[in-house]
């Protein structure tokens, strides 16, 4: 048979371990050359061994023959799953022609710790050094042994803090775990599989512990946010061949001392003394006599949950393209990219010598770092020299946003060979590709994807460089749609709404961060002095947006399920705090960082209550609540009703006429369809009048080239798309950027540095421009009816000066391909990829025919037009058309 399928996962992931949910979500795709494949049944297998799901033996579950073409978010369905259990699971599928498929090849998961009672050690720490202002790391140690006729041995590890594990010498885990959460709410656990890693007899694990988002510095909120000094808890179950167990766990029995990290701080940079290392501490042989016993914490009163993000790795490294020396005899490496991380030095030297790194983002005119926009942050590691051999050294429980590093006190000459680049951020596997005929357009693209991984850490966060790099949660709603196509972000986000839930008010008013981080305490302190609104619009409406972005992007249903009480009561606060269902204009961040415009806040806030509500009416609809659905339909309508009452006259003038409160009113569909024609002839007017520049700020950017694309005026879209003067996004990249800067005139040439006090170069949120790119300049879109792209809409908008446009977007059902070229006789080529069980509709500009690809089944219906376009309804494969009739293309 021709029908494969590949890549099973199990909630997102090949193989999980240590999952904590009772009813998993199964995926896998399908493989096939002959076009027009569907699944029509499955059948999965669940075991909990090996052996038994080789004999076909659906010991835990066998779902039996399904009639079903779903193949992606299939609920387990079995036997209560057993903690810390293993189960192994396969899948066979029926075609549309009743051909039976091979069994998948074997996947698998285990399961973690799923009650506190299961937990059997203690939290323990080390005693605060008296004077010491940054406390340095404590190093924590456990020896001891075991039998042999070892089977299996598991790991579950956590902090109040971060940690970095070692398990006889051998560091495992990833980076920052156990990652950024509300730990006055919950905490996350990582799980291992050691058992490789153990012996008979002795043995050892060791940990560094560092502060963290829990003890040290967070943002401008200062340090202590939730603790005053980190602990950690480790549970170490091992299972013999004989059937017996044992478990090694944290217990006022292990060691703990001073390391050689004098501080290590998430804001303030690291030092280290090489010459203070202990040895091979973390190995059975090494002696502890002379390491204190731990401090030992009471409890925890928050949930200790499984890990749901995706791990903060080191992703990729980069060398840099140049060094020069300084007048003072310092060095300055040039790593031709901005990026979020840290360096690693090579160093041949003295002991006792000390090398500083220093990062930042910017030069200054004469040269040296511009270290100004870092505010109170310190980007800057020292390492003392041990003086034996060549050393290598990179910082542990601290991270920068950079391009460029000064190398201080190194011993020699440095050159490019002795540094090199870490890129860090949460390991979210690369989803979307894009390539077009423009090179700053290309350069957009990838600056997009650099502010992306620069800001994924853990949460995602404002900025990398200065004291902030918090979550905020309107930066977050805005990019969200483009964060998913350019990575698979479903377990990030996810996890990130978690976040937000976790810190939404009793009133029902989602919060400006997530997690919270004492932001809240701030603002209620500040508010008193009118410094601070209640509540943002456009911030706190991620609460909704978000759990729909994941709808629509992955088709996931639990998500909106899980949150729907609080979706409902963010919207019933922001009714029950609305005048005549308008919304106060006391929303202070607005249309935050607009250039030369300024949105009335009442007409944003009014308008995002419009949408949160129009979203909540379709996430009823989704999860059967057909009363609610109605109900708040009734309500948007009602708010539309009331904002065109309140701020649009019959010219179609929107109250501000900025451009932002135009494109939110068409893109939320706040106006008739009269005002609607008046509302976009002023949208372009403003945008002509400005030289075809824009004027939108973070809330609405995102929605600029959409509405225009939406309300036929493509042309003024890609106009904006690739403006060179300032403001825009080309003008960045004219004068060297390499990320999304925060703002439109963060450098200019007439002005030089903006104000430094909010001045990022890697801030996503002017990135959300790549939504556009790939929705309507690539054409590959998601249907609502049919989410995760299980019915894809490809439907590519050519113009401007663009000539070709390459992209694809691996979605849970396969990657999609959209590839255009507009040749100088002005025939327009398209070619499209489908994947197996899936349908599309096609749409080509002008009148176009089907050039290739196509094979009896694989067309479900005829061409037919609309709105300039040939449309055809495409089963999976890969097709090529070609418009013959030029003149309709840029229509």
């Amino acid at each position: 048979m021709s029908i494969r399928i590949i890549n099973c996962k199990t909630e997102y992931l090949k193989n999980p371990l240590g999952l904590d949910t009772l009813e998993p979500r199964l995926f896998w795709q399908l493989e096939s050359e002959r076009p027009g494949t569907v699944q029509t049944a499955y059948r999965i297998l669940v075991s909990g061994s090996r052996e038994a799901l080789d004999r076909e033996e659906g010991t835990a579950w066998d779902s039996g023959v399904v009639s079903s073409g779903e193949s992606a978010h299939i609920v387990y369905a079995g036997e209560t799953l057993e903690a810390e259990a293993a189960y192994y699971w396969k899948v066979k599928v029926w075609d549309g022609e009743g051909s039976e498929s091979e069994w998948s090849e074997p996947a698998f998961w285990t399961m973690g710790l799923l009650s506190r009672g299961a937990w059997k050690g203690k939290w323990i720490g080390r005693k605060a050094e008296q004077g010491v202002d940054l406390q340095p790391p404590p190093f924590l140690r456990k020896a001891f042994k075991l039998r042999s006729g070892i089977r299996r041995a598991v790991a579950y590890a956590t902090a109040l803090g971060l940690y970095e594990l070692q398990v006889n010498g051998q560091r495992i885990g990833d980076r920052f775990a156990p990652g950024w959460t509300d730990y006055d709410k919950r905490v996350q656990y990582q799980t291992y599989e050691i058992t490789e890693l153990l012996q008979a007899g002795g043995n050892a694990v060791g940990v560094i512990l560092g502060d963290g988002w829990y003890s040290g510095t967070v943002g401008m909120l200062g340090r202590n946010v939730y603790g005053q000094r980190p602990f950690f808890l480790l549970q170490l179950n091992v299972e013999y061949e004989d059937g017996s167990r044992e478990s090694i766990v944290t217990d006022d029995t292990w060691r703990t001392m001073r390391g050689p990290i004098s501080y290590s701080d998430m804001i303030l940079g690291e030092t280290y003394d090489a010459r203070l290392e202990p040895g091979a501490w973390s190995t059975a042989e090494y002696s502890d006599t002379a390491w204190e016993k731990p401090d030992v914490r009471p409890g925890y009163n928050g949930l200790i949950v499984a890990a749901l993000e995706p791990p903060v790795r080191i992703t990729q490294t980069v060398k840099p393209v140049s060094v020069r020396k300084t007048a003072s005899g310092s060095y300055i490496f040039d790593m031709g990219q901005n990026m979020v991380g840290w360096t690693e030095i090579k160093a041949i030297g003295e002991r006792g010598i000390k090398i500083t790194l220093s990062h930042a983002e910017m030069l200054s005119p004469d040269g040296s770092l511009y270290l100004d926009n870092l505010r109170k942050a310190v980007q800057q590691d020292h390492y003392v020299m041990k003086g034996e051999g060549e050393e290598r050294y990179e910082p542990h429980f601290t991270f920068h946003g950079f391009r460029y590093v000064e190398v201080i006190g190194y011993p020699g000459e440095p050159g490019l060979e002795q540094l090199t680049g870490k890129v860090v951020h949460s390991d979210t596997p690369l989803a979307g590709r894009m390539e077009t005929s423009d090179e700053m357009v290309n350069k957009l693209f990838s600056n997009i994807h650099w502010g992306q991984r620069g800001n994924f850490l853990s949460v995602p966060t404002d900025c990398p460089q200065r004291d902030e790099r918090l979550g905020w949660t309107g930066d977050a709603q805005i990019f969200a749609r483009t964060a998913s196509y350019n990575m698979d972000v479903s377990r990030f986000f996810t996890k990130y709404v978690w976040d937000m839930i976790d810190c939404q008010q009793p009133s029902g008013a989602f919060t400006d961060v997530a997690p919270d981080a004492g932001w809240i305490r701030f603002k209620n302190w500040s508010t008193r002095l009118n410094w601070f609104a209640p509540d943002n619009s456009g911030w706190g409406d991620a609460g909704v947006i978000i759990p729909w972005t994941l709808y629509l992007m992955y088709g996931d249903t639990r998500v909106l399920e899980r949150h729907y009480e609080a979706m409902v009561r963010w919207v019933q606060y922001l009714k029950n705090n609305s005048d005549g269902l308008v919304r106060p204009g006391y929303a202070n961040y607005a249309d935050w960082l607009s250039i030369g415009a300024d949105t009335p806040n009442e007409v944003l806030a009014t308008a995002y209550f419009a949408y949160s509500t129009k979203l909540l009416s379709r996430i009823a609809g989704v999860l059967g609540k057909r009363e609610d659905e109605q109900a708040y339909d009734e309500l948007y309508a009602q708010i539309a009703d009331a904002f065109r009452g309140a701020f649009v006259d019959g010219s179609g003038r929107i109250h501000g006429d900025t451009q932002t409160v135009y494109v939110l009113a068409l893109q939320f569909g706040l106006l008739t369809e009269e005002l609607r024609k008046k509302a976009v002839d002023r949208l372009v007017d403003d945008i002509r009048g400005r030289g075809n520049r824009l004027s939108t700020g973070f809330l609405g950017v995102g929605y600029l080239l959409p509405a225009l694309t939406d309300n036929g005026q493509i042309e003024v879209a890609y106009d904006l798309l690739t403006q060179e003067e300032f403001p825009s996004w080309m003008y960045s990249i004219k004068h060297g950027a390499t990320t999304i800067w925060e703002r439109w005139d963060g450098w200019t040439e007439d002005k030089g540095f903006q104000t430094p006090s909010m001045n990022s170069f890697n801030h996503y949120s002017l990135g959300s421009v790549g939504e556009w790119m790939y929705r309507y300049m690539a054409g590959i879109e998601a249907d609502p009816a049919a989410p995760g792209f299980k019915h894809a809409v490809i439907r590519p908008r050519p113009g401007g000066r663009i000539k070709w446009v390459k992209a694809s977007y691996d979605s849970c059902y396969g990657t999609i391909g959209s590839e255009w070229q507009l040749e100088p006789n002005g025939v327009f080529k398209l070619q499209v990829s489908i994947p197996a069980n899936t349908t599309a509709d096609v749409y080509v500009p002008g009148d176009a025919v089907l050039a290739g690809g196509a094979e009896a089944g694989s067309v479900s219906s005829a061409a037919s037009k609309q709105d300039g376009c040939s449309v055809f309804r495409l089963g999976s494969g890969r097709y090529s058309f070609e418009s013959v009739q030029a003149g309709m293309l840029r229509k």
